[in-house]
C-alpha cells in the first residue's frame, strides 16, 4: 500500500544500502574517509534511501531518513507485482531488509522522480 506523500525536493541516496546505514549511523567510526559514504560527524548528519522488506514473505518497500538517533519512515510504495517476485527470486525468497533492485530503482525514478 501507498502512503501519499511529496517526493519532490528529495535528495535520496540511491546508492545507500541497509547494511552502509548501520556502519554509518550505528556504528560511528566504523568506516574511512575514502569510502563512498563520508563518516558522520554529528546528529545532523541524515540519508534519505529505500528499503525493501521482506519478513512477511512479501516484499514491503519503505523510503526512510535515518540518522545516529533515529529512522524515520516517510513513505511506503507497492513494488509491481513482476519485479516483487524477481526481487524474492533474487534474494532466494529469504527473509531480510534489503537494497531495492536495480530494476526497482529503475522503477522508482522513472515514476517518482522524473
Amino acid at each position: 500500500m501507498q502512503t501519499q506523500t511529496d517526493l519532490s525536493g528529495l535528495v535520496i541516496d540511491w546508492d545507500m544500502t541497509p547494511e552502509d546505514a548501520v556502519t554509518l549511523y550505528l556504528e560511528w567510526g566504523n568506516n574511512s574517509w575514502h569510502a563512498q559514504h563520508k563518516p558522520v560527524t554529528s546528529k545532523n548528519d541524515f540519508s534519505t534511501y529505500f528499503v525493501i522488506n521482506t519478513w512477511t514473505g512479501t516484499p514491503q518497500m519503505s523510503l526512510v531518513r535515518r540518522n545516529s538517533e533515529d529512522c524515520v519512515e516517510l513513505a511506503s510504495f507497492e513494488i509491481p507485482e513482476d519485479l516483487a517476485r524477481e526481487f524474492m527470486e533474487d534474494q532466494g525468497f529469504n527473509k531480510g531488509v534489503y537494497a531495492p533492485s536495480g530494476a526497482i530503482k529503475q522503477w522508482l525514478q522513472n515514476k517518482y522522480f522524473n
